[in-house]
């Protein structure tokens, strides 16, 4: 039976990528498939939460499909957006928010883009 697996991310530095995601998800890097171009990131029960694969190509500047994460709170969006920008993350020039906007556009080391939402506030009108 087909089933869900879990995102991969395809980035051009593994090392720098697995540093980064595992530090701002809280996930541990495993051994698990580990290659020269891959890397799987487990959560604290040892379940695999995301992928991470060696890629040659740039990140799409609008991809149409990117990771959301989740924070309950704007204070917490807040806290956690500084985090992530002291971990290495970016922020993009973006101009595709709404009037007002429930999420805080980022980028990884890589460049790719991904959302901190705030569910005190979602959805976003737009």
């Amino acid at each position: 039976m087909l089933r869900l697996g879990f995102p991969v991310v395809g980035v051009t530095d593994l090392d720098r990528a697995a540093a980064f995601w595992s530090a701002a998800l809280h996930l541990t890097v495993s051994d698990e498939w580990s290659s020269a171009a891959w890397r799987t990131l487990t959560g604290p029960d040892g379940v695999r939460t995301l992928g991470l694969m060696r890629s040659v190509s740039p990140p799409e500047p609008r991809p149409r499909l990117h990771l959301d994460l989740f924070v309950d709170t704007t204070a917490e969006q807040a806290t956690e957006v500084t985090r992530l920008l002291g971990l290495g993350a970016t922020r993009p020039g973006w101009d595709g928010y709404p009037a007002e906007p429930d999420f805080v556009v980022l980028a990884d080391p890589d460049g790719n883009v991904f959302c901190v939402v705030d569910l005190s506030r979602a959805p976003s009108s737009g």
